[in-house]
């Protein structure tokens, strides 16, 4: 009678425990509390004074604790490294096993950091047949055994904490493959910047008047889509496209670079087919923008259709090919050319919002105007323009540029009203 009455109070128990540990298990909360809890709840069917949790890796095979209760020198973490005879052991147990310093061996090793023998009680936690963790009993209430009814109950207990830990396990994983995919992508695009830089300079080697001209708009097209606010993908690809815009050059006759007097109709054809040849070559090669291509072709296409390959209307480009004209545009009238001095920064904004929106897009022309006014009061991180505004231009005379642009738009949109 008194057997019964005593796996009936155990019964009692277990039931207090599930009631107990299914909020535990649902609760929006870091793990290591929620392991916590689930040791109290083991503890309590269990009538153990001590207890520790542990996650299994198979890679290498390894217990490490995430949580103890009543163990006075636990590490935090506890490590166990497993033989592939202890993970068998392990995997095949069939429930709660009780364990003594002989039966130890086969179960766990002793080369962690913590003393297997300090485990009276081992509850292999599983999921689909597979390991997931470990539930590890020490001391019971005034013994070191636990009895039959004890181990029903840790059993029924530990199915509910393996689907736990095996949850915890796969955001673990997912949490770390999204770390290590987003830190690949990170190093692949610094690689790739890195190598488009060196490419760019490459590029621009041809004539002197030329050096630094890609690098500098495919800072200028990033700072643009920046004020936009695209996405770091799109404005890395803003970037690629800038170092690569010009590569159609390096098949056009050096000697045109620096012709002092304007081109003839055909020294003009053989320079515009650099966004034909530019296309070709990087049509041919896989990266990870897929504007690029268009991007080099279409570089000096303008809003009325005046520009070439294509003769392209403003709606028939993306916006992406809209940023690197206005850019390209931007540094090479305020870049000095064999032909003519550099132009002066406040004059180049003047002309750009004159021929806006017939030559280039208005929205682009703003986000230029936000990111040159941010240098004229020193909010930019790092210079948009890089120190070449060493003019008298202010944060007053972008205003009124931009002021100009939106009187010029608003009035053109009443007037077709």
């Amino acid at each position: 009678m008194a057997v019964q009455k005593d796996n009936f109070r155990r019964l009692l128990q277990t039931v207090e425990a599930l009631s107990d540990l299914g909020p535990a298990l649902t609760a929006e909360r870091d793990f290591s509390q929620t392991a916590r809890a689930m040791l109290s709840a083991l503890q309590q069917v269990g009538g153990a004074r001590e207890a520790v949790l542990f996650t299994y890796s198979d890679k290498p095979s390894v217990l490490t604790s995430v949580a103890s209760l009543g163990f006075v020198m636990m590490p935090d973490p506890a490590i166990i490294p497993l033989l592939p005879k202890h993970v068998h052991s392990l995997t095949t147990a069939r429930g709660p096993v009780p364990v003594d310093p002989v039966s130890l061996d086969e179960f766990l090793s002793s080369n962690g950091n913590v003393a297997p023998q300090l485990f009276h009680c081992i509850a292999p936690l599983k999921v689909g047949g597979k390991l997931v963790g470990l539930v590890a009993l020490g001391l019971g209430e005034g013994r070191a055994s636990y009895d039959p009814s004890e181990f029903e109950a840790l059993e029924l207990l530990c199915h509910y904490v393996a689907l736990a830990v095996h949850n915890f396990a796969l955001t673990q994983t997912l949490t770390q493959r999204i770390t290590e995919n987003l830190r690949l992508m990170a190093s692949l695009n610094g690689f790739y910047d890195s190598a488009l830089e060196a490419f760019a300079t490459a590029i621009d080697v041809k004539h002197v008047n030329l050096h630094g001209h890609s690098l500098r708009v495919a800072r200028y097209a990033a700072a643009i889509g920046e004020a936009l606010n695209l996405d770091s993908r799109q404005i890395g690809g803003l970037r690629a496209a800038g170092y690569l815009h010009d590569i159609g050059k390096v098949a056009v006759d050096k000697r045109l670079f620096g012709k002092p007097t304007s081109l003839d109709p055909e020294e003009f054809r053989e320079i515009a087919d650099h966004t034909v040849v530019g296309h070709t070559i990087v049509s041919g090669v896989q990266l990870p923008w897929p504007q690029i291509p268009e991007i080099v072709r279409w570089h000096h296409e303008r809003a009325d259709g005046s520009g070439y390959p294509d003769r392209l209307n403003n709606e028939d480009v993306p916006m992406a090919v809209r940023i690197v004209a206005l850019a390209d545009t931007l540094d090479a009238m305020i870049s000095q050319r064999p032909y003519r001095e550099p132009i002066s920064l406040g004059a180049t904004l003047s002309e750009i919002v004159r021929l806006t929106p017939q030559k280039f897009d208005v929205t682009a022309v703003q986000a230029l105007l936000v990111q040159v006014r941010r240098d004229t009061v020193g909010s930019n991180r790092s210079p948009f323009l890089e120190g070449r505004i060493a003019e008298s231009i202010g944060a007053a005379d972008i205003d009124q540029l931009a002021a100009s642009l939106q009187h010029k738009m608003s009035h053109g949109r009443h007037y077709l009203t």
